[in-house]
């Protein structure tokens, strides 16, 4: 029938062959031609596979054969891993049914014998009652029937019935297994043949019956002694066996076979001695020699007398993983116990190790105890785990308390990002004392939790590492001034000091640090935990898709690290952007009334953008200096976190509602001059961000924020473009005040540059707003 399997596996694809699914979907098409109809040829007597496939594969060349024979291997492995899937997701229910079932059988097999012996007595005693005794008989009949009997010499069978005893009790004296069970074989048969042929007298057969069966119980008894002495080992153990099965008694027969193997395991288990000097691996080990040589053993010698039957592999089944129960609670209590309260991940990791190799030398012979093993040894792994991360987090919050945050190559002794040279130094990171900490017991974590990923541990581990990032990301903000006000910056650092980092520079190096950790360092060492293939997969497709959800995990993973680097990264604007908006006494730079009061003033105002702009411009390009050397290769980072300084800024003042409320519903109006200065003040930053500290998004925020300021002047019954300069006139002034921070001169002649980018986007901005709608 494997080749009809065949020809109803394949795909649709081939010609010639068609699956049964495929015909039955077509019924429709086929005259109506039922599936069950299709399957007659199967269900006959006749069938013959090889004309079969034949007639359907006549057509087909030997490259489409052996892409079928190629397609129906992979089906018949995945098929064989399912089938193991399942049955050992249910073995417990299975177990427990096989063992029932074969205590069933040994029952039956009790009540037959009974009922033979019962029916045999019946039928002796039916055949002893002798009807004709009731009839009138002449005298003397009966003297003369005995006196026949007596003068009669008994036969050659009757003889060997009477010797037949002694010789039975001499075989097994000698011992000598095989020629007794062959003279109790002989017994029987003689025993039903005179039966039938009526050659001996009833009882006669009753009596040869009783003697097998009592010498049967004798040789079984005799066989079961011999199996548990501890010296009975290998040929002499099988033979026993064997010869118990022979007589009719299996279950014991395998029951003693596998007590004898656990007699023999326990006698070799005294032999390893943990102590509390003695190297986790070597005890492992050593015990895992001991414990899968019997087990492996034990299962060679169940095949070859019971072969495959299903209640002894039940059986078999049921003790090998008593027996790996108990072999992983002595590693977990003798050697992963203490692995897991030092956080010594390598060692449990290398001691789970060495006892799945040598659970895997049993999977080739179909005995998976594997998941027996990790149901055990998962725990202590995960608490090795959590004191590994646990310990990082520590080290490196203590590192933190004394970091001056200066970026420095890593110093000798910690573990370096590449080999360093003088060809490849500008390759090694440039972190702070405890980043440098944080990154080498990260690398090492990795290389102590490569192992794990064959433990399907990887995204435990990987959880855990995003959470002592998080934990080290919480440190960087508490280190930022300002920090120690906010709550929910210090919520889960506990009793952990930071030194404090002063100037714009030790605040960019905690950027730098957790920026690197997050997109370069703590990547490229968990992709080798991603790359390796936790499983060996049979079927191409399943490796497909395995790599495929390891690369969305790893992007996902990706993410959370971002999110994280980000959290440190609003911290820093916002607390910056607070800086520039208050003043230390709590009251606001940018305020209402700054603009307001223009008007009320007998002064002329001096036409320069308001002093917070001119100071977040500054601080700007102080940072845009600093971070030129800090982030190196890294400019997209260094773009992304100025822009979202001035972000910030802005959106501060477009949702401030306090701000609005003064401009167009307060006592005061705006005035031109008011008015003037906001539209100065908005596109000084439009000048100095574009390109640079501008996103597209807080560009259409400000051109909306003009907008508003405007459209509230005109609610005063004026028209703005009638108070307002010319666009020139903005772009000369913003251009000056640029040049002045900056230190840069505009042109050689002190003119702007009319033709320059900056120009023409800041009048174009300049003329959109002014045509929008009528004020």
């Amino acid at each position: 029938m494997a080749s009809a399997k065949s020809s109803r596996s394949r795909p649709a694809g081939h010609s010639g062959v068609f699956p049964v699914n495929a015909a039955a979907g077509a019924g429709g098409g086929d005259g109506g031609v039922q599936l069950a109809d299709k399957l007659k040829i199967f269900k006959t007597g006749n069938f013959d596979p090889d004309a079969y496939v034949q007639s359907k594969c006549r057509t087909m060349n030997e490259k489409e054969i052996r892409h079928l024979c190629s397609y129906l291997q992979d089906l018949k492995k995945a098929s064989a891993e399912e089938m193991r899937r399942s049955v050992y997701a249910n073995y417990a229910a299975f177990i427990r049914t096989s063992k029932e079932i074969s205590n069933l059988e040994g029952e039956l097999v009790s009540i037959r014998n009974l009922l033979s012996t019962q029916s045999a007595l019946i039928h002796g005693l039916s055949e002893g009652v002798q009807i004709d005794s009731l009839t009138t008989r002449p005298e003397g009949s009966e003297e003369q029937n005995i006196s026949t009997v007596e003068d009669q010499e008994p036969s050659e069978l009757q003889k060997w019935c009477t010797d037949f005893p002694d010789l039975l009790d001499v075989l097994l004296a000698e011992r000598r297994v095989d020629e007794s069970l062959d003279a109790l074989d002989k017994a029987e048969r003689i025993a039903s043949d005179a039966k039938q042929k009526g050659t001996l007298a009833t009882a006669d057969i009753l009596a040869l019956k009783r003697v097998v069966s009592e010498n049967r119980q004798k040789l079984s008894d005799q066989l079961a002694e011999a199996a548990c002495q501890s010296s009975t080992r290998g040929v002499e153990l099988r033979a026993a066996a064997s010869a118990l099965k022979r007589l009719g008694d299996g279950p014991r027969a395998h029951s003693l076979l596998l007590s004898a193997h656990d007699q023999r395991l326990k006698l070799n288990m005294q032999t390893v001695h943990p102590s509390s000097t003695s190297y986790g691996g070597a005890y492992t080990a050593s015990l895992a020699q001991q414990v899968f040589s019997v087990i492996a053993q034990a299962l060679s010698d169940s095949v070859e007398v019971f072969g495959d039957e299903s209640s002894y592999a039940s059986e078999l089944v049921t003790w090998t993983t008593k027996q790996a129960m108990s072999f992983a609670l002595l590693v977990k209590r003798h050697a992963l116990a203490s692995c897991a309260v030092g956080g010594g991940l390598r060692s449990a990791a290398e001691c789970v190790q060495i006892a799945l190799g040598y659970s895997d030398l049993l999977e080739a012979r179909g005995l998976s105890l594997s998941a027996v093993l990790m149901k055990q040894f998962t725990p202590s792994v995960e608490q090795a785990l959590d004191s590994n991360l646990r310990r990082i987090d520590e080290s490196t919050a203590a590192l933190a308390a004394a970091d001056d945050w200066v970026l420095t190559y890593p110093p000798t002794g910690i573990r370096p990002f590449a080999r360093s040279s003088a060809g490849n130094l500008a390759l090694q990171p440039k972190l702070s004392s405890s980043a440098h900490r944080f990154n080498s017991m990260v690398q090492d974590f990795f290389e102590d939790v490569e192992p794990l990923v064959s433990l399907q541990l990887g995204d435990s581990t990987m959880d855990g590492l995003l959470k002592i990032f998080n934990s080290y990301v919480n440190l960087l903000i508490s280190a930022l001034p300002g920090s120690v006000d906010d709550e929910v910056n210090l919520e889960g650092l506990g009793n952990k000091i930071v030194r404090m980092a002063e100037t714009e520079q030790q605040q960019l190096a905690l950027l730098a640090n957790a920026s690197l950790l997050a997109e370069e360092l703590l990547p490229r060492a968990a992709m080798k935990l991603y790359s390796m293939n936790p499983a060996s997969m049979d079927c191409m497709r399943k490796r497909v898709l395995d790599k495929q959800n390891r690369a969305g995990e790893q992007r996902e993973w990706k993410r959370k690290l971002h999110r994280t680097l980000d959290k440190l990264r609003d911290s820093f604007c916002r607390q910056h952007a607070l800086d520039l908006i208050f003043t230390e006494e709590g009251d606001t730079h940018l305020s209402a009334e700054m603009y307001i009061n223009m008007d009320h003033t007998v002064e002329e105002p001096e036409w320069v953008p308001s002093l917070i702009f001119q100071e977040l411009y500054a601080k700007l390009n102080k940072m845009a200096s600093i971070a030129a050397d800090m982030f190196v290769g890294r400019e997209r980072f260094t773009t992304l976190l100025l822009m979202r300084l001035t972000e910030t800024v802005i959106l501060w003042l477009s949702e401030d509602q306090s701000f609005w409320e003064e401009i167009e519903e307060g006592p005061r109006v705006l005035g031109p001059l008011g008015l003037q200065q906001f539209y100065l003040d908005m596109q000084f930053v439009i000048l100095f961000g574009q390109g640079r500290f501008l996103s597209r998004h807080v560009h259409q925020v400000i051109l909306d924020i003009i907008d508003r300021a405007m459209a509230a002047f005109s609610a005063t019954g004026m028209n703005p473009d009638s108070v307002l300069p010319s666009d020139d006139w903005f772009i000369d002034v913003a251009h000056e005040t640029i040049s002045r921070i900056s230190g840069k001169a505009r042109v050689a002649n002190g003119e702007r540059e009319v033709n320059s980018p900056t120009a023409s986007v800041s009048a174009q901005s300049m003329s959109s707003v002014r045509s929008r709608g009528s004020y």
